[in-house]
């Protein structure tokens, strides 16, 4: 089947001028609307308008344009049906072979600050979606059918296989069409989740309507990146899946750049210390296993840090993820590769760096851009539902601590205290982590009781030929009895900082007096369940 008409018609202006003139080059008669078509016959490209298409003029301010039997026929007509066919020509009914759109920028104009409700709606495209949906559905088969585009990616393949084909394989239409069919529900999702978000049931025309933060309504929409051996345990079936756009400096935008494929818990556990790599402004070496960091340090270098994250929990940092916030360099690489590690994660790697981890052929070698941008929101699948919160990306600064003990901390003390603080944020709860001079000397995680999470830290601390005295502590929230500072107390830190906020705050800054240490609150928790 050779194509004989295109319909071009895009917000998205991006490459349409050249696409327009390759396929006018090969014979194929452009149709167009507004200001796409004005755009192309300034390029000097010959362009029919719909209007004259159809016979019939825009209407409604140009929300009746394309709803019209010229243009859904000749996009729903099918190739291989020779009734349809003849029902077309019938009525003189055009067949639309190439269809090129993209949908009112709806999800960019209620990002604005000053949208109202009217222009919201006005963004709510129907021609567009209508006519996407049309020729999705008549993708047709081996014969023929229509070939639908909503991404300039997609250009060149198409023009690719005209040349090559005569028209867009069939496989290639289909492949466009699933596309295509994700991009509208994903452009219906956003309007949903929009309306479903306003305040007032009736809102003003001209009002900029107040938002709830969770709409009664959340689509979501994710794209496959890989199917994965499988998932925690070899049982389970997982798939890794990407956002449409992920922010800066999220694991999803990685580059892989040798190594095994990625498995579901090296995911998991990347995602785990490169969150925590990342919070640093200073050097950083973060290990983790198991989703918890085992060693965490900072330093005036890269190498510097992994030396002293390493001494936490050496044998806990066998077959971990090492994570620096820091370009990897040569003496790093050969620092690192003494150990049996699973991935490593960098922003950069020097070219000597990469020539010797490539001896090292299973290691996975992630390479992620530094960037500040959050996930919107995190979910956690419950039986039957999920559970939807702001991800937790408030940092304490140091002047809102509050000293709850007559003891003030030092300098030297702060310091160690907010970087206990900083790296308990990653530990799961109950968190109990003595640091010192920057260095993680014990970490305590994921105990039922916040005493046995103190606990296990010394333990993890002696074994390792640690010391924790004069050491500084975090618990990720609140003491509810003096126990647990008795605890930590006896195992050797002079300071601790926690939360507060427990009906025996006042029992548990009396056993910090008792003791003469220094205790600061937060009045912020940080749970990780």
């Amino acid at each position: 089947m050779k194509l004989s008409t295109a319909l071009l018609s895009v917000s998205d202006k991006t490459g349409i001028v050249e696409f327009a003139q390759a396929l006018a080059a090969r014979g194929i008669k452009l149709l167009s609307t507004g200001g796409t078509a004005a755009l192309l016959k300034q390029a000097g490209l010959e362009v029919t308008e719909v209007a004259e298409h159809t016979g019939s003029p825009e209407i409604l301010d140009g929300r009746v344009k394309t709803l019209h039997p010229k243009i859904h026929g000749g996009l729903l007509g099918r190739r291989d049906d020779e009734k349809h066919l003849a029902t077309m020509a019938e009525h003189g009914i055009a067949a639309i072979d190439l269809l090129v759109v993209n949908l009112y920028p709806f999800r960019e104009t209620i990002a604005k600050p000053n949208c109202s409700f009217a222009d919201a709606v006005e963004n709510i495209d129907i021609g567009g979606p209508a006519m996407l949906r049309a020729a999705a559905k008549n993708h047709g088969t081996e014969v023929g059918g229509v070939t639908v585009v909503i991404d300039p990616a997609d250009y060149t393949q198409v023009l690719k296989e005209i040349d090559d084909l005569g028209q867009p394989s069939y496989g290639l239409r289909l492949k466009l069409a699933t596309k295509t069919y994700a991009h509208t529900a994903a452009y219906d999702g956003a309007i949903a989740q929009y309306l479903s978000s306003l305040v007032d049931a009736e809102p003003q025309q001209d009002a900029q309507p107040a938002r709830k933060q969770w709409p009664n309504t959340i689509t979501l929409q994710l794209q496959q990146h890989q199917e994965l051996r499988y998932g925690e345990n070899p049982h389970q079936q997982a798939a890794f899946y990407l956002d449409p756009i992920a922010g800066e400096g999220l694991l999803g935008r990685y580059q892989q750049l040798q190594g095994k494929e990625l498995s579901y818990n090296n995911i998991a556990d990347a995602d785990a210390a490169w969150e925590c790599s990342r919070s640093f402004d200073v050097p950083v070496c973060v290990i983790v296993k198991h989703a918890n960091p085992c060693g965490v340090a900072i330093a005036e270098n890269a190498f510097a840090a992994y030396q002293k994250a390493f001494k936490t929990d050496p044998t806990s940092a066998f077959g971990g993820i090492i994570a620096f916030n820091r370009t990897v360099d040569v003496q790093v690489a050969q620092e690192v590769s003494k150990q049996f590690m699973e991935v490593l994660l960098a922003p950069d790697y020097t070219a000597e760096a990469l020539e010797l981890l490539a001896a090292k052929k299973n290691v996975r070698v992630l390479k992620v851009a530094i960037g500040s941008a959050q996930n919107p929101f995190d979910v956690k699948r419950v039986g039957g539902g999920w559970l939807v919160q702001d991800p937790d990306a408030f940092d304490v600064p140091v002047e809102s601590l509050k000293v709850v003990t007559k003891k003030q901390p030092t300098e030297q003390q702060l310091k160690d205290l907010m970087f206990a603080w900083k790296v308990a944020k990653y530990v799961k709860s109950n968190a109990i982590v003595f640091c010192a001079d920057g260095m993680t000397m014990g970490v305590g995680a994921g105990q039922m009781s916040r005493l046995d999470s103190a606990r296990i830290a010394s333990i993890k601390a002696e074994a390792n030929g640690l010391s924790l005295k004069n050491t500084a502590a975090a618990s990720d929230a609140f003491f509810p009895f003096r126990d647990g500072l008795d605890v930590i107390v006896a195992a050797g830190a002079d300071c601790i900082i926690q939360p507060g906020g427990s009906i025996r705050d006042d029992e548990v800054i009396d056993a910090a007096n008792e003791h003469g240490i220094a205790m600061v609150y937060t009045g912020t928790r940080h749970f990780r369940h």
